[in-house]
């Protein structure tokens, strides 16, 4: 892995919110909307967690393989790239990345316990030959920089020993997960916003930090905002939502 986050591929590979919220002519031709693909990329990072939880792997893996699914879909189709298929193989890919390895056997016996869907159904092979597809997507750019390592610096220099504290900023973190900011900001940004919100919430005042820092607070207050603009709007996501959005990638354009 690359040890600076400004010479990595990852920052070369940031990309502006408007190249992120693009839904592929394929899907576009199905009827699916923005709000459908935002919904079927939540709905797959936590399918991630919930293989991961089984398969018992660290939690940067999960975050690497999320990252990696997101990526993806910047360039593909789910029309072409059913997202029942790439999420496991994301996982089974970035276990690898983080030197973490997962059998594709391990997967298979999972998602067949965790769903009877049969549109999950697939087996070692399928997720063998997405994994090659998955990373011509990539263009074999394997590298993640996350938000945790900056967080635990950032928490220790701003001298933060109050646990509540420590445990919502980590939460607030794992949750972005479940957005795209991974793909548009860098991971220090992305570990402020957290901690700015953290401490409102917890009534901690370290303005005095923050203004020692050579960040852009605008940046930060704006990545809080969508944050909490996503905690919103999630209360509102229901199944029938999602079902709604998966119906339409079954359909013949």
């Amino acid at each position: 892995m690359a040890a600076n986050f400004w010479t990595s591929s990852h920052y070369k590979q940031l990309l502006d919110p408007e190249e992120v919220d693009v839904v592929q002519p394929l899907d576009k031709d199905k009827g699916m909307t923005l709000e459908d693909f935002k919904l079927i990329k939540m709905n797959m990072a936590n399918y991630i967690w919930k293989l991961a939880q089984n398969v018992k792997v660290r939690q940067r893996v999960v975050a690497t393989a999320v990252t990696y699914m997101r990526r993806v879909y910047t360039r593909k189709s789910m029309s072409e790239y059913d997202p029942r298929l790439v999420a496991p193989t994301c996982l089974y890919l970035a276990a690898k990345a983080e030197e973490s390895t997962v059998q594709a056997r391990l997967l298979v016996f999972y998602i067949k316990k965790l769903y009877s869907d049969e549109k999950y159904r697939y087996e070692i092979k399928d997720i063998l030959e997405m994994e090659m597809k998955i990373l011509e997507a990539l263009n074999y750019y394997l590298v993640v920089f996350h938000p945790y390592r900056s967080l635990s610096q950032l928490l220790q220099d701003a001298g933060i020993n109050d646990t509540s504290m420590i445990q919502l900023s980590w939460g607030l973190v794992n949750d972005t997960y479940k957005m795209d900011l991974i793909l548009i900001h860098p991971p220090h940004l992305i570990a402020l916003a957290c901690i700015y919100i953290a401490s409102v919430y917890r009534e901690k005042d370290i303005t005095a930090w923050f203004e020692e820092l050579r960040v852009d607070m605008n940046v930060v207050k704006n990545i809080s905002m969508e944050i909490l603009d996503f905690y919103e709007s999630h209360r509102l996501i229901t199944d029938e939502r999602i079902n709604i959005a998966f119906s339409k990638l079954a359909l013949k354009p």
